[in-house]
């Protein structure tokens, strides 16, 4: 059985009530994106999470800025979820839940960086389980149905960090690129040296650049590789 809670050096995720599990690859992504917004330190900028889940993307990224962060989530106890694992939180007065479909909430700003962990597949076969089918397939929010609402809330110059399987980052690219958006980073993910890609992050902004390109490999050996644990040292309590 799942451990119903996951430990971090400065918060504790609770998961119980939700279909998706702290897993690696998401915590680092969030790692990755809470590198986003260094050197903002000002209180009124902002940060939406979509598709929150237990909230882990928006609490790592709380702890590195003073960001307000509203992460909104479809699933009714997932929500109630990462409400209680923000109230528990150093940075309970910065971050806040908003239970409802992003494709049609209302929220009422715009924000500076945009995160999500978006459902990763499409016309896959499904587990069975409805709560664990709709975190996962993305009849609940496909590719343009997230960047219609990317569009929406993003302020001017803002930029948005997505985690895609390797075998949709080319598809969601071309999406974004019709949609006036440029990739700027791209980090390609390994489980090891062995295994070929497995995850990408990407950050997207409106302003054509030349993009960043890297790797991070997860493990080499028995042991976390250097550019994971760099960027894991801060929230891994075994790090």
């Amino acid at each position: 059985m799942s451990n119903t809670y996951f430990q971090f050096k400065e918060f504790t995720i609770h998961q119980e009530h939700c279909a998706m599990k702290v897993c690696t690859d998401a915590c680092l992504f969030g790692a990755w994106a809470g590198k986003k917004d260094d050197g903002w330190q000002m209180t009124d900028g902002r940060v939406l999470d979509i598709g929150a889940g237990t909230g882990l993307l928006s609490l790592m990224v709380a702890q590195r800025s003073k960001a307000m962060i509203d992460a909104v989530e479809l699933d009714e106890e997932a929500a109630r979820q990462a409400a209680d694992n923000f109230e528990a939180s150093p940075w309970e007065k910065r971050c806040q839940v908003i239970q409802g479909d992003a494709r049609t909430v209302h929220l009422g700003r715009k924000y500076d960086l945009i995160i999500s962990n978006p459902p990763f597949f499409e016309h896959d076969l499904k587990s069975g389980n409805a709560q664990r089918d709709l975190a996962l397939h993305s009849e609940s929010l496909n590719f343009s149905e997230l960047l219609t609402v990317i569009k929406k809330y993003l302020a001017d110059n803002g930029r948005f960090a997505l985690l895609l399987p390797w075998h949709r980052k080319s598809e969601f690219e071309e999406l974004a690129f019709g949609e006036g958006f440029y990739v700027t980073e791209s980090v390609s993910v390994k489980q090891t040296p062995n295994h070929s890609y497995f995850r990408a992050m990407l950050l997207f902004g409106s302003i054509q650049q030349p993009a960043l390109t890297s790797e991070i490999i997860i493990r080499e050996g028995d042991s976390y590789s250097m550019e994971f644990s760099k960027l894991l040292q801060d929230y891994y309590l075994n790090l």
